[in-house]
C-alpha cells in the first residue's frame, strides 16, 4: 500500500532562535529522543519504511542521528552498556532513509516537490519534521485512504482566533470526523477563515500533487505553499480530511517545545510521571 514518505526538514527554525542557530529544530529533544525520531517511528509503525528527508544547510545532525556511529557503539560495548547500545543500533536500522537538499528555502510545497523522483507514481505520506502526536495518525491516514482512495489530510479544530497561523479548510462532514474538503486557505485573517479546522502538517498525497506544485505561484511569504497546491488538486480530485482525536505538539516555538516535554514526559515515561506532576503542581 503506502510505502514511501517525504519529510521536509530544511527550515531555519527562526521562532526557536537562538536554540536553532547551530542545531536543527527537528533534533531538539522531547524527553529522551529528538522530535524527528518520533516522526520516523510513527511512519515505520504504520508500515512506511522508505523515507526521504528534504534537508537544507546545517541539517547534518539529522543524517548523523540515523547513521551508524561505530566509535560510540564500541565504547558502549566495552563499557557493558548493552541496553543503550541496543537502542542505538535500533535507530541505525529504523528505515531505509535517503536525503536530498533543497537548494533554497522556497516553502513547504517546494520542499515536498523534491520527492517527485523518489515517489514516482505512488501515493505517499508527507510529514513536517517539527510536529508530533500523542497517537500514530499515520495509521489513521492510511486507513482513510484504503476506504476513499484519494488524498487524505489530518485536521484539528482550534480556537477561531488561532486560525491565522495555519492552512484552514472548509468541508462537508461525511462520517463522524471525516470531511470531504470543499476549500483550503493558507493563513487567512480570522474574520475570513472558512472554519476553525486547520491542516496539521500530516498528509497522504496523490502523486498528482507534484504536477500541481509546479503550477502553484508563490503565495504567503512569497513561498510555494502546499495549501495552494492542494487547492489546485481539489479541482481534479477529491481530498478527504480526518479530524485527529489526540494531542498535537507543534514544536515550532519555545512554548510548544516546553509543553511537549512536560506532557509526553508524564504520558510516556512512567518513571517520571508522578515526579513531573508533583513538580508542576508545586511551581
Amino acid at each position: 500500500m503506502i510505502k514511501k514518505a517525504v519529510i521536509p526538514v530544511a527550515g531555519f527554525g527562526t521562532r526557536l532562535l537562538p536554540i536553532t542557530k547551530a542545531q536543527p529544530k527537528e533534533m531538539l529533544p522531547v524527553v529522551n529522543k529528538p522530535i524527528v525520531q518520533y516522526v520516523v517511528e510513527d511512519l515505520v509503525e504504520a508500515g512506511v519504511n522508505n523515507i526521504l528527508f528534504v534537508t537544507g544547510k546545517g541539517k547534518q545532525a539529522i543524517e548523523n542521528h540515523f547513521d551508524a556511529n561505530y566509535e560510540l557503539e564500541c565504547k558502549l560495548e566495552r563499557s557493558g552498556k548493552t541496553k543503550i547500545l541496543e537502542e542505538i543500533k535500533r535507530i541505525n536500522n529504523l528505515a531505509n532513509i535517503y536525503y536530498v537538499r533543497q537548494k533554497e528555502p522556497k516553502g513547504l510545497g517546494d520542499a515536498i516537490s523534491y520527492g517527485e523522483q523518489f515517489v514516482g507514481d505512488e501515493y505517499f505520506i508527507a510529514m513536517v519534521g517539527d510536529t508530533i502526536y500523542s497517537e500514530n495518525i499515520v495509521i489513521d491516514l492510511i486507513k482513510a485512504y484504503k476506504k476513499y482512495k484519494c488524498s487524505i489530510i489530518a485536521l484539528e479544530r482550534v480556537p477561531k482566533e488561532e486560525v491565522y497561523k495555519y492552512g484552514v479548510v472548509s468541508g462537508e462532514p461525511i462520517n463522524g470526523k471525516i470531511y470531504r474538503i470543499g476549500d483550503l486557505v493558507e493563513k487567512p485573517k480570522v474574520e475570513e477563515a472558512p472554519s476553525n479546522l486547520i491542516i496539521t502538517g500530516a498528509y497522504l498525497f496523490s502523486p498528482k500533487i507534484f504536477e500541481k506544485i509546479k503550477e502553484t505561484k508563490p503565495g504567503k511569504g512569497e513561498e510555494i505553499q502546499i495549501t495552494d497546491a492542494m487547492k489546485l488538486l481539489l479541482e481534479e480530485e477529491d481530498i478527504i480530511g480526518v479530524e485527529i482525536d489526540c494531542r498535537r505538539y507543534d514544536i515550532g516555538d519555545v512554548l510548544g517545545w516546553l509543553k511537549a516535554n512536560v506532557e509526553i514526559g508524564v504520558e510516556k515515561c512512567p518513571e517520571f510521571k508522578e515526579y513531573l506532576k508533583e513538580f508542576v503542581k508545586n511551581m
